[in-house]
């Protein structure tokens, strides 16, 4: 049987996680190659419906990243994202979704080492989930 390889859709702030993940990369710091990055302006810019669109699309998880509280670049963005994301679990979870299927987190532009480890450890997650509830059904 093949091992499932999931698909993980990250959506990731412009000015931190972005540059965490260029940082990773320039350092070598290696991180699955199952992740398909999205780059935002802020995460506040991510609407539900991105999200819900790339589930229907066939991904088996999605990452958000964006700067620390306090450092948004558009000053609350973050947070906005925040609030959506919860709100976005809760729909998920209605219509048979784990919400850990759906995860925030805070890397800083600096912290190259933390998005390798945060995107390894989210991939592991998923494919102990297995593949998406979505996986294999037609949409209409």
């Amino acid at each position: 049987m093949e091992e499932f390889e999931p698909k993980i859709v990250a959506f990731v702030c412009n000015w931190c996680t972005y540059t965490a993940a260029d940082l990773a990369g320039t350092s070598r710091l290696a991180y699955p190659a199952q992740i398909r990055m999205l780059r935002m302006m802020c995460t506040g810019m991510i609407d539900p419906k991105y999200i819900l669109k790339a589930f229907i699309e066939g991904a088996d998880g999605i990452m958000i990243g964006g700067c620390h509280p306090g450092d948004c670049h558009y000053i609350n963005g973050n947070l906005k994202a925040a609030k959506r994301i919860d709100g976005v679990r809760r729909v998920l979870e209605q219509f048979g979704y784990d919400p850990e299927r759906v995860r925030l987190r805070w890397i800083g532009a600096s912290e190259g080492p933390e998005f390798q480890a945060n995107m390894r450890e989210f991939v592991e997650t998923i494919q102990a989930l297995g593949p998406s509830p979505a996986a294999g059904r037609m949409i209409l």
